[in-house]
């Protein structure tokens, strides 16, 4: 069929039988389309309480959220703590979801943060200049940390480690009352309230 120039890749001819298509390359035969993917790309407000997991035996999942008949082929790109709010991006490409996550991206994402204590200058250079985390034996990317009041600040992270901002602030004594992202790279939550959700172009 190549050598007889009837297959298509994405409208353009295909004559290499070693070619790299991907999940949802749209491929046609004598001008008639097979069945193929269709890629999705979903914005959620996950509310406190929900897990940033496709499945859970105890407790309600970003998944069990959504009402859309392809849910349960989306994965998580950017996981959230059960207690934080906000900013949950799922596709079923994981092309895109890699791209997001790869530390090389930088994609920055940023999060509005409550403590318990005041947030102080000494706190502010130390995020800047990196902590270090003797688990996993490394110190973190710098940090941004732009105070709003006292007790709460936009926090601006280029990485994603486990509990990293309530990690953070507890190298200080300073418990985390509250986390709620707001964006990563290019995308914004905007509008979105608690448990609404949305798609997006990629």
């Amino acid at each position: 069929m190549l050598a007889q120039a009837r297959v298509t890749i994405d409208g353009v001819l295909a004559r290499d039988a070693a070619e790299v298509i991907n999940p949802f390359s749209r491929i046609a035969v004598d001008g008639v389309g097979l069945p193929t993917n269709t890629p999705h790309y979903i914005m959620l407000n996950k509310p406190s309480g929900v897990v940033c997991a496709t499945r859970d035996a105890r407790h309600r999942t970003v998944i069990d959220i959504l009402d859309l008949p392809f849910q349960h082929t989306l994965h998580i790109v950017g996981r959230l703590d059960i207690q934080s709010t906000g900013l949950v991006l799922l596709t079923n490409d994981g092309q895109w979801s890699r791209r997001l996550s790869l530390p090389q991206s930088k994609f920055a994402k940023h999060y509005r943060v409550t403590t318990e204590q005041a947030i102080t200058s000494e706190q502010i250079a130390g995020f800047e200049a990196g902590i270090f985390f003797a688990y996993e034996g490394l110190t973190t990317r710098p940090a941004r940390l732009h105070l709003i009041n006292s007790h709460e600040a936009n926090v601006t992270l280029t990485e994603g480690r486990y509990h990293q901002i309530r990690r953070m602030f507890g190298r200080y004594g300073n418990r985390v009352l509250s986390i709620h992202r707001y964006a990563t790279g290019p995308y914004v939550l905007s509008n979105l309230r608690p448990g609404q959700y949305r798609e997006i172009s990629p």
